[in-house]
Parts: structure tokens; sequence; C-alpha cells
């Protein structure tokens, strides 16, 4: 692999280690009802598990309220039990066409053990981070020690990589204190 494919590895699975963090911090509670709550709930349909937002539509109509369309109407128990069954401490009520789920307002310490999740899926996503950097730096030493590189071209490539590194470093800082700062807001 050349050092420049390997530039662009490392940004490649950069982005995807901030992808990842921004799919799991959807994930996590505010007050507020938002689709995003319910998107990694999955639903035993069909013989296989599959995601709630394949089998159904979801919306929130208002800001303390979600509700569940099932494209097929069959499939509404097993969406109701799935959405029971999550670690989400939703209440989901059918009414036999549509799921609803009223979201309740955070309590002070629900709402610190969330931002103590945020933290810690912001601290893993920058470990991923640095896991890349150190990657991405050992194969560019490699280079330079098989003579493919100078040691300037080296010592450029690596501070490239640092400064790659400390870009994605402040995007999934910043995105954890965006969630931080609604989950923390009344």
């Amino acid at each position: 692999m050349s050092v420049d494919e390997v530039m662009l590895d490392a940004e490649e699975r950069m982005e995807k280690a901030i992808s990842v963090l921004k799919n799991a911090l959807s994930g996590i509670r505010t007050g507020r009802a938002t689709p995003g709550l319910v998107d990694t709930v999955r639903v035993e349909a069909y013989g296989s598990q599959s995601p709630l937002k394949q089998l159904a539509s979801i919306g929130a109509p208002e800001p303390n309220q979600l509700v569940i369309r099932p494209y097929d109407a069959s499939t509404i128990k097993e969406i109701e039990k799935a959405i029971v069954a999550s670690d989400l401490g939703l209440n989901p009520q059918n009414d036999g066409k549509i799921i609803r789920i009223n979201i309740p307002p955070l309590s002070t310490d629900v709402r610190k053990k969330m931002v103590a999740r945020i933290k810690e899926l912001s601290e893993e996503s920058k470990i991923s981070i640095r896991s890349i950097r150190r990657d991405a730096n050992k194969v560019i030493d490699t280079a330079e020690k098989a003579k493919e590189i100078s040691e300037d071209d080296r010592d450029g490539r690596k501070e490239e990589v640092h400064e790659l590194t400390k870009k994605f470093e402040t995007e999934a800082t910043e995105l954890a204190k965006a969630r931080e700062a609604d989950v923390m807001e009344e």
C-alpha cells in the first residue's frame, strides 16, 4: 500500500468512526421525541432480526410522542415486544394499527447517566481514531525503513496524520458537547 493510499485509508476510517459516533448519539434520549430514539431497536419478524425502521414508518407528531406505523399490520405485536424488551425504558401503546409512545420527561439522575454515556461514546470514538493514527504511522515508518520515502517525507506524512487525528477528535468532542447540551436542556 502506498503512503498516499494509507492517508486516504486513514481518513476514510476516521470518518467512519465519526459516523458510528453520530449514529450512537442519535439513539440517546433527550427530553424530546425523535425517530432516532428507536432506530437501534431490532424486531424479530419474518424469521429474522430486522431494524425497526425497515418494518415501520416512525414519526414525532408532538415533542413528547412517537408514532410508529407498521408497513405490515401483522408485525405490530413483534414491534411492541421489541420496544418493551429494548433498554430504552419506553412504554408503547398499541391500538391495533399504530403504536404510540409517550416520552416521559427525564429526571436529573437519568440526564446525568445519559451525559456519562455520551462521554463514553465520545471517548470510544477518539480511541478508535488514535488507533487508526497508530496504524497509519506504522505503515509510514515501514515505508521509510524500506527506503520508499525519505525521512523528511516520513515526518511530513506523520504530521498530516496528526492533523487529521486532531481534526476528527475535535469533531467527536463537538458532537458530544452538542448532544450533552440537548440532554441537559429542560
